[in-house]
């Protein structure tokens, strides 16, 4: 369900946005002919301001963030709840209450800006949440509550709705935050929510929203038709209250219908752009190897290396010596060996260094030659973080035995440099699932999937400590939609050149949202959104 949610969430927030939006157009109806224009205009300008935000909130899903952008969206969230709270202080005095001037707000907003002047524009957001948000809706339930007090029958239960309503959002908008590392927000957060309830947060204040304006829209209905007391025009009202309801119901739905329609096709599309992507990446890989495997068969193939093994350990063979140096050179590799069965250098290229000595006889390449097949091999090197690939091939005798192996090894530094400019995020993955060669480098060596403890105590050992909270939730078999970093991706894999490491290839999303936002555009131009809001009564309450 939550997955399924995830790829709703620029369709909830419009309909977020879209309902405060209409709750503004209420109030402003409302507020244009009462006596109290001043708090209901106020409530309209949150409605306005704050749906707003939330559809910049939608921008930010589809175009991308920017601090610059947050700090924007932040400020309009703050000054949204400041109005909020603002109505319910304008409807608390006019009740008698005594309440301080609007100076009141200065110290408020002086802590939101301390806030994000310590943590940056995340923790702004969140005090202005608690401090405003929170204070601010819990005021105006307690507004609607009082003003529940002087109506009866299905008004004063519309009003207690609304008052019920601004206490749920109080809660969903003011206390359920954006992750940070302080208490509550560690605690109480978007992905607490999302994992106890299924869903995200943006949805339950979405239908609050609606909830609310509903509520406030249908309240004013039944004042109208108690002053007009016509049985006619009642009759008349509750047809336009049901149409209009309908009508919004038809075209959220619609526009959900056309949303998925779009997202659908461009997520065909994404994924045949990823299969082609990692086609060329793969391809890129194996142009990178392909010589390599090529020119180490050539070298097993030669007649002056195929003595090199039964003969004795440092035999100078000039000839054969620079048949190997060649063949270095033309692959591109930076070593090149001859071994014997035993595993022994016989021969290498840069000249071997005895002090620097490696036990072969255990490496994968070896052990596939040893048996008489290529070997393919992908290594990391822990002690220097050198990335390479060993490409091997069975040196044969007389008898057609394999007498010893010959190696080429090729360090991958160069392909991982060049593909620095490749847009979507790549890894070349261990068979464990840690990042080895990647064009986000602060991604190396981190696991992507998940690994039992005692895996991940052993991996630590060789590749430093890993992390617990990986970047992907399962291991990727072929290709899956999936959440990495906060959002929704495509991620395809693919094994790498005859070998248990792979390649796996990231696809955001985010064009995804761009596409479906043409059908929720489509209707927002198109659609008949409007309630006939002219024929709102003036003042509320007794």
């Amino acid at each position: 369900m939550t997955t399924f949610f995830s790829t709703q969430l620029d369709f909830i927030l419009f309909f977020y946005g879209l309902a405060f939006i209409l709750l503004g157009a209420t109030c402003v109806a409302i507020g244009r002919v009462g006596a109290r224009v001043e708090s209901w205009s106020v409530l309209a300008l949150f409605g306005f301001v704050h749906g707003g935000s939330e559809w910049l909130d939608l921008a930010a899903l589809v175009i991308g963030d920017k601090p610059e952008f947050a700090l924007v969206r932040t400020v309009l969230m703050s000054a949204s709840f400041v109005l909020l709270l603002e109505f319910a202080r304008l409807e608390a005095i006019r009740f008698g209450v005594k309440l301080p001037g609007r100076w009141l707000y200065v110290p408020l907003l002086a802590l939101v800006a301390l806030g994000g002047a310590l943590d940056g524009v995340n923790a702004a957001g969140i005090f202005a949440r608690y401090l405003l948000g929170f204070t601010g809706a819990t005021a105006t339930a307690l507004v609607f509550a009082r003003f529940a007090r002087g109506f009866s029958g299905t008004t004063k239960r519309l009003a207690i709705g609304a008052a019920v309503g601004f206490g749920l959002y109080a809660l969903s908008a003011g206390l359920i935050v954006p992750a940070s590392s302080f208490w509550p927000a560690s605690v109480l957060n978007y992905d607490w929510f999302a994992r106890m309830a299924g869903m995200p947060i943006q949805l339950v204040r979405g239908a609050l929203a609606c909830w609310i304006a509903y509520s406030i829209w249908a309240i004013w209905g039944q004042q109208l038709i108690s002053d007009v007391a016509s049985a006619r025009y009642t009759k008349f009202l509750q047809r336009q209250f049901i149409w209009t309801l309908a009508a919004m119901a038809a075209i959220l739905v619609a526009g959900w219908i056309l949303t998925e329609v779009l997202g659908g096709i461009y997520r065909q599309t994404v994924e045949q752009d990823a299969r082609g992507d990692i086609d060329l990446l793969a391809g890129r890989l194996a142009g990178e190897t392909a010589t390599v495997d090529a020119m180490v068969k050539a070298l097993a193939g030669s007649l002056r290396i195929s003595a090199l093994p039964s003969a004795e350990h440092g035999l100078d063979d000039e000839r054969a010596k620079s048949i190997l140096d060649l063949d270095v050179e033309a692959s591109g590799a930076g070593l090149g060996l001859i071994l014997n069965r035993a595993g022994a250098v016989v021969m290498s290229s840069p000249p071997y260094d005895p002090t620097a000595a490696m036990d072969y006889r255990s490496a994968p390449y070896f052990q596939s030659a040893l048996v008489g097949k290529a070997g393919h091999y992908f290594a990391f090197d822990a002690a220097t973080g050198e990335r390479a690939y060993y490409a091997s091939y069975p040196i044969g005798n007389d008898k057609g035995a394999v007498a010893g192996v010959a190696v080429l090894k090729k360090s991958l530094a160069t392909l991982e440099a060049e593909l620095q400019q490749y847009d979507h995020a790549y890894f070349l993955v261990n068979p464990d699932g840690v990042v080895m060669l990647t064009n986000r480098p602060h991604l190396r060596l981190q696991n992507l999937w998940p690994l039992a403890v005692d895996k991940r105590a052993e991996l630590s050992q060789r590749f430093g400590a890993l992390s617990d909270r990986p970047m992907l939730s399962q291991e990727i078999v072929d290709g899956t939609w999936t959440n990495f970093g906060g959002e929704r991706d495509y991620v395809l894999r693919r094994l790498a050149n005859h070998s248990q490491w792979s390649l796996v290839i990231l696809t955001p999303t985010r064009e995804i949202y761009a596409s479906r936002i043409l059908g929720i555009r489509h209707h927002v131009v198109s659609g008949d959104h409007g309630a006939d809001l002219s024929v709102w009564p003036g003042a509320l309450g007794p």
